[in-house]
């Protein structure tokens, strides 16, 4: 399915690029004539959100780093510094607090989306692997990001979230001595995540490059799942999905700046603007908001290793996905059954970010155990089930007929009238 490219080069200096390095060739079949399937609707263009927002991120970051100091004494002051001091400073450190939160709405629909229409299935499975660890070293990143102003949220935050590696037997209290970098959390373990949240980006972007290539190896899915079998079934990228997928972002940077220029605090805590202070723990100590969910499983166990392997199980039986769906039926939009149990999980996960900001007492925790079983019962158990029990709806014979009956199932007045002679 990777596109052939039709270009021929024209000039001289263009010859003799592509007879030594193809780079324009390689560029025009990957995202200029790359064959699309013609039926992707708005929710596959969130991954040109999450690119362009990659980029936002990495660009603004730069920046910062230029004023920002990875010190217990003067990382907080720095972060003023920042604010009051720098040409626009204040623009480019909210752009890239609040570029995180929109990274993670992002990634969460494109997950959501990847879910729904099943595009974790052969042959993508590589491609929904390397969608996971992106998703890992994003979370990753996100949290030391966290970490660096060093207000209240941020040192007790890391001290919590460093301590549950202590959970590890034999080796957990040398993997937390290595993070902290002594035997507390003070500046090695602030220049140590400086360090790596500034490398981490890159990774991303690395991975990010595989992930795409990865999928214009074994081409698009799309919401029906069905293979494209015909060149009327596709499109070339561009124009028609590069300008689909510019109009997208443009939506969402309007939604974006809405926060960034409006409400540039709405997404982070309150404590976080004091400095942070050893002697002094806040009252309640939580994660961001993108983290709320998977806090919420972490405390759902009476048992701190338990908390631990189920939290980071939440994640690690996404890597196995492809290999527990049975069904033979890509898309949900063809499942009855799946599409219902779909949304109660969906639900189901925006209630445990619910819980997780919430106390850890009286009926949070017994909703959060219900909640947490749950979500793994969804991957563990319905979906092996649901291949077996579930009666799918008739898949089209092809993408170009499913376009042709639209949403309502029967051919459109055009398509199916007769011929004339």
């Amino acid at each position: 399915m990777a596109g052939h490219s039709n270009y021929v080069p024209q000039s001289a200096a263009a010859k003799w690029l592509e007879s030594r390095l193809p780079v324009i060739s390689l560029m025009r079949g990957s995202f200029v004539d790359f064959p699309t399937p013609k039926n992707l609707n708005y929710w596959w263009t969130f991954g040109g959100i999450l690119f362009f927002v990659l980029i936002a991120q990495i660009l603004t970051g730069i920046v910062l780093v230029m004023h920002y100091t990875p010190s217990t004494g003067a990382a907080f002051d720095s972060v003023e510094h920042i604010m009051r001091d720098v040409n626009f400073g204040w623009m480019l450190r909210y752009l890239h607090s609040n570029g995180a939160s929109m990274f993670f709405i992002a990634v969460y629909i494109h997950i959501f989306r990847g879910l729904y229409y099943g595009s974790y299935k052969a042959p993508r499975e590589i491609s929904w692997i390397l969608g996971v660890i992106i998703f890992l070293i994003m979370m990753g990143t996100a949290f030391m990001g966290y970490v660096l102003p060093w207000g209240q949220m941020s040192f007790w935050g890391a001290t919590v979230i460093t301590n549950l590696f202590s959970a590890i037997p034999l080796v957990g209290e040398a993997i937390v001595t290595w993070l902290w970098g002594g035997f507390a959390v003070d500046n090695p373990t602030l220049n140590r995540f400086f360090s790596l949240h500034y490398l981490l980006p890159f990774m991303i972007f690395g991975v990010v490059i595989l992930h795409v290539w990865a999928f214009h190896t074994t081409g698009n899915n799309n919401p029906t799942g069905v293979q494209p079998k015909t060149k009327q079934d596709t499109l070339p990228f561009h124009p028609y999905y590069t300008m689909k997928d510019l109009f997208a972002i443009v939506v969402f940077m309007i939604f974006f700046s809405w926060f960034a220029f409006y409400l540039p605090n709405y997404l982070g805590h309150a404590d976080n603007y004091i400095e942070a202070n050893p002697l002094v723990t806040p009252a309640h100590i939580v994660p961001e908001w993108y983290f709320l969910p998977f806090y919420a499983i972490l405390r759902a166990v009476p048992d701190k290793l338990g908390g631990v392997v189920l939290m980071f199980g939440a994640i690690a039986v996404l890597f196995i996905l492809p290999w527990l769906d049975t069904s033979k039926v890509r898309s949900g939009a063809y499942r009855p059954l799946f599409k219902q149990f779909f949304w109660i999980f969906a639900a189901v996960c925006v209630a445990l970010g619910y819980l997780g900001a919430m106390p850890a007492e009286g009926i949070y925790v017994t909703l959060s155990r219900i909640f947490t079983a749950y979500y793994f019962a969804h991957f563990l158990v319905i979906l092996p089930m649901l291949g077996f029990l579930e009666k799918p709806k008739p898949l089209p014979a092809s993408i170009s007929e499913s376009v042709l009956k639209g949403g309502s199932g029967k051919p459109a007045a055009a398509a199916a009238a007769p011929e004339t002679k």
